[in-house]
């Protein structure tokens, strides 16, 4: 199995009477991509700076591990093995973003000759070379994200936590910005997202955890995640009256539009259900025109998880660090 760049047990942290993180568990797989959800104040970035050794857990917390590291054991370990790029750019304006990126790689104690080296391939590679030699004031928000993010990988980490990567972006820079994540991963990077965006988890993240009120209220994959919450259904269209009158009569439990010769059936989604429902229809000789399956998306999930009249959902099975290897 695959080994954990991250393991958290237990995570808390509380300030003053204010509890943020009330005790959570996190297990990411290496080389995926784990999304952290949830409204502003739940506690993403506070968790994002404990693992990353910015801040420290309460003592109650349990073992906490990162890239293979005893977090806070060997805290320095860690550090060499990550990088962060937060939600506010860490981009100096005043200087060039080449001159950004050899600054990085002088606090990374490279050689003058490596750290060129490795300047020159990450401005390339961020398709920053044309503007290398100009003011990061000039830049715009896209190319100092890109910037960012090229800061944080001199170092060669190979867990990188992103928090709110793409806040503020125009949308062909976010999509520009999932493409560089995707690749990163591609390259055998994992990789801790925190967002907002909902669309941005559903396209990039292998698993995503929901955080409110300090816990986590679910995980799972986005589409685990979305048939947990009510709302999923199949749609039946129909040309001919009389198929349409019969399928209603064998699947009673279908809410009708008579005007649209259109039948709605609760349903999950899954293969299994979908598979009962064409037995049904196939075992009286009844043949839809159209079939549609509807299934919540994530806008619906995070309002019904974190919503304050929302009920604990309970979380899709996370693997513990034994048994994920």
């Amino acid at each position: 199995m695959t080994d954990l760049a991250i393991a958290a047990n237990g995570l808390r942290k509380s300030y003053g009477d204010k509890t943020v993180l009330d005790g959570i568990d996190l297990a990411v797989p290496e080389g995926t991509i784990f999304s952290l959800l949830g409204p502003n104040g739940a506690g993403k970035t506070t968790a994002v700076k404990i693992l990353s050794t910015l801040v420290s857990p309460d003592p109650a917390s349990g073992p906490i591990r990162v890239g293979g590291h005893d977090l806070a054991a060997a805290p320095q370990s860690v550090r060499a093995a990550i990088g962060v790029t937060g939600q506010f750019s860490a981009v100096d304006g005043l200087i060039t973003g080449e001159e950004n990126m050899l600054l990085m790689a002088d606090l990374h104690h490279l050689s003058q000759r490596e750290g060129r080296q490795v300047v020159t391939d990450l401005l390339a590679r961020f398709d920053l070379t044309e503007a290398a030699k100009k003011p990061a004031s000039t830049y715009s928000g896209g190319m100092k994200r890109r910037l960012d993010i090229a800061m944080t990988l001199v170092g060669s980490p190979r867990i990188i936590f992103l928090d709110e990567p793409t806040t503020g972006l125009d949308p062909r820079s976010r999509h520009d910005m999932w493409q560089i994540i995707r690749e990163l991963v591609s390259g055998g990077v994992t990789v801790f997202l925190t967002t907002q965006y909902l669309e941005e988890a559903d396209e990039l993240a292998d698993r995503i955890a929901v955080l409110h009120g300090g816990r986590i209220v679910a995980e799972g994959t986005a589409e685990e995640l979305k048939r947990i919450v009510p709302g999923g259904h199949v749609r039946l269209r129909f040309t001919d009256p009389e198929a349409y009158g019969a399928a209603a009569i064998a699947l009673s439990r279908a809410a009708r539009d008579d005007e649209s010769l259109t039948l709605q059936i609760p349903s999950d989604g899954t293969q299994r259900e979908l598979h009962a429902l064409l037995g049904e229809l196939n075992g009286a000789g009844i043949e839809a025109d159209e079939l549609t399956v509807h299934t919540p998306d994530l806008d619906d999930v995070f309002f019904a998880l974190t919503s304050s009249t929302a009920q604990e959902i309970p979380s899709q099975h996370t693997p513990t660090e034994e048994n994920a290897r």
